[in-house]
């Protein structure tokens, strides 16, 4: 007779491991995600409007210092801000201003025309309460000439593949100072003068034709208001340009100056295509993180 507590006691069958409940698969939250696009796109118009954008020189009227093609960067608090200062311009056009200031003369500022939406770019050349008068292409600021001297040749890329309006940028207005230099590189030589404002302000102009705009009757430019001329005199439509032919027609309220250039970020030459990878071929040297404030001239003691 065995002892019962001999057998052998069946062992109790295993409990599974206890698993830890897997979490349910999180759907995507579309509210949050669209509120964040949104945030940032409120961010990037806000620092658009309030503190500096992009822009693209698309003619030919701020040469020398401005080529088409080049990319710059344009801040907006230095004069205030105003209802330009929004990106795309919604706001409808007014005069008011917000922490509003002066340019100074030889600024290079943008400017939205009474008849236009867009922007363009031009220089302040006299303020407010200045007389003006252009006389055989040259300012007469208050009675007394601007200085203008005679500078050696500008020698601007030839960049056949650059188009404005559809066509190429250069050859109507300067084939005639068209030439090859020694290295076998195309130019346009243009004739360059070098102008000096009030202020110590100086900068390269060119002037080659003669035509009507070069003769201006003297003004006085009205308090809050700027004149605007382009660097290439012969060919820029501002403040010596009526509006029915696409100029500024006359001076310029400040409650249209909607920011001043600083410095060029890239140039492109035009040979560039769609795809980014083209774009290294087609830069522009010696331009990037150009400044574009004027020099200022100590006058000797």
């Amino acid at each position: 007779m065995t002892d019962p507590s001999l057998d052998p006691v069946p062992s109790p069958a295993a409990d599974p491991a206890p698993t830890a409940a897997e979490p349910a698969k999180a759907g995507i939250d579309w509210i949050a995600e669209v509120r964040g696009l949104v945030l940032m796109l409120l961010a990037v118009l806000a620092f658009h409007s309030f503190v500096a954008k992009p822009f693209f020189i698309p003619s030919i009227s701020m040469m020398p210092n401005l080529l088409v093609g080049d990319r710059l960067v344009v801040s907006k608090y230095p004069y205030g801000w105003n209802w330009t200062s929004a990106s795309f311009h919604f706001l409808p056009r007014a005069t008011w201003r917000v922490a509003g200031a002066t340019p100074q003369y030889g600024d290079i500022v943008i400017v939205v025309p009474p008849n236009r939406t867009d922007d363009l770019i031009k220089r302040v050349v006299a303020l407010p309460g200045d007389r003006i008068a252009i006389v055989n292409g040259r300012i007469v600021l208050n009675g007394k000439p601007v200085p203008q001297t005679i500078e050696p040749p500008v020698q601007i890329p030839a960049d056949d593949d650059m188009r404005c309006d559809g066509v190429p940028c250069y050859v109507e207005a300067f084939g005639a100072y068209r030439t090859r230099l020694p290295s076998g590189k195309d130019v346009y030589e243009l004739p360059t003068y070098r102008e000096t404002l009030p202020n110590g302000a100086t900068y390269q102009i060119i002037r080659h034709i003669s035509q009507i705009f070069n003769n201006v009757p003297e003004q006085t430019v009205p308090a809050g208001h700027v004149f605007l001329m382009g660097d290439n005199r012969d060919h820029s439509a501002d403040s010596r340009v009526p509006e029915w032919e696409d100029g500024l027609g006359g001076p310029v309220p400040l409650s249209n100056i909607g920011g001043r250039a600083e410095f060029i970020t890239f140039s492109l030459n035009g040979s560039e295509g769609w795809n980014p990878l083209t774009w290294w071929g087609a830069l522009r040297e010696k331009r990037a993180w150009t400044s574009l404030r004027p020099p200022i001239l100590v006058p000797a003691r």
